[in-house]
């Protein structure tokens, strides 16, 4: 028997929220496929896109620029987060973010000794406070990286911490920032690439667009709104492996957490916490059994889920269980399992997506 979860990813969203995307932007795009690509499948997620003609890609660390330049993509990839300087950045043509004066210091090294200069984008701590150049000292720090002969700064770029917040003036004066340190730049380095704008900003900060705009949750159908078509990429599913009559009175799972107040029909899912199935939707959630919604009963195990099927007629071991995506006309969001979980959709696509059983849907696939 198959454990855990499948995952159908439907690459035919993807490409839909690419272009609308691109109609509300109408700018270059930056296409976030860090960490697997939200549990997408970073490869066959950046093949999708690159055939779609997506200007540059943006992961986290240098390992999956490496995977991705493997699978054949031969687009600009951006590395945001790697602070161990490599010869990879120049063999591979890979474009390392600058977060650091000892990286940038590290980089130039290597690129002097190959008697060549490594492009490179400079990360602005504009009130993220978590990586990039000191805002307090940032003037300082970049005539340090300009004097580098390493290195060329070909992009600028920042990020926000709340572009989700209707509170809109912690972010506007970040882009004040940027655009300050844009102008000193352009003026010692000339024309660069200056991008800001993740997928709550190109919701709700037009200010933040700038030369190019980095989604990365709305590509993949995390961010539901009225004002985009946007529509979910991936699809969780499982099966019930096992269905056990009970009388009213039994308790179900650890902790005896749920007790049944009735006969009940109980199907045993061969899906829990260890693969991706949050511990925290345990008498919190329903999933979908035939198109409707059953719920989620007893605390979810590290390798079970168990769900109530009594109100539900002719159900068999091996029905499909969906967790997330549509059954039958009925519909589970991200967002929604989620909210449930307490916890943000980010999570439960990177969570769900560490199974590796993933299915894809085509471009040329219909129906």
């Amino acid at each position: 028997m198959q454990r855990g979860l499948l995952l159908e990813i439907d690459l035919r969203h993807l490409l839909h929220n690419l272009t609308e995307i691109k109609r509300r932007v109408k700018r270059p795009i930056i296409a976030v496929v860090k960490a697997d690509a939200y549990g997408h499948g970073a490869v066959e997620v950046s093949k999708t896109l690159q055939n779609a003609g997506v200007d540059l890609f943006a992961v986290a660390f240098l390992s999956e620029a490496l995977e991705l330049r493997e699978s054949g993509i031969n687009t600009d990839i951006l590395v945001l987060f790697e602070r161990d300087a490599s010869e990879e950045f120049l063999d591979r043509d890979l474009i390392p973010v600058i977060n650091s004066i000892h990286f940038a210091r590290e980089l130039s090294k290597i690129a002097l000794r190959r008697n060549r200069k490594l492009r490179v984008h400079l990360n602005i701590d504009t009130g993220m406070g978590r990586v990039g150049l000191n805002g307090e000292s940032v003037q300082t720090e970049i005539e340090e990286v300009l004097r580098l002969e390493g290195l060329q700064p070909v992009g600028l770029m920042t990020h926000f911490p709340e572009a989700d917040s209707e509170e809109r003036e912690y972010s506007i004066r970040q882009i004040r920032t940027l655009l300050q340190v844009r102008e000193y730049l352009i003026q010692r380095v000339g024309p660069l690439i200056c991008h800001a704008a993740n997928s709550h900003a190109i919701l709700n900060l037009p200010e933040s667009y700038m030369d190019m705009v980095r989604p990365g949750l709305m590509l993949y159908g995390g961010l539901q709104t009225e004002a985009m078509d946007i529509r979910q990429v991936m699809t969780v599913r499982s099966f019930i492996a096992d269905i056990r009559r009970v009388k009213k009175g039994t308790s179900i799972s650890y902790g005896r957490t749920f007790i049944t107040t009735r006969q009940s029909l109980i199907g045993v899912v061969p899906a829990g916490y260890a693969d991706g199935v949050p511990r925290s939707l345990s008498n919190n959630f329903s999933v979908l059994v035939k198109g409707r919604r059953v719920p989620v009963v007893g605390r979810v195990c590290m390798d079970l889920t168990m769900v109530d099927l009594t109100d539900l007629e002719e159900v068999d071991e091996g029905e499909e269980v969906v967790f997330l995506g549509v059954q039958g006309g009925e519909m589970i969001g991200v967002e929604e399992i989620a909210r449930a979980a307490g916890t943000i959709p980010y999570e439960i696509m990177t969570t769900m997506g560490r199974s590796r059983r993933r299915i894809y849907r085509h471009a040329e696939e219909t129906g």
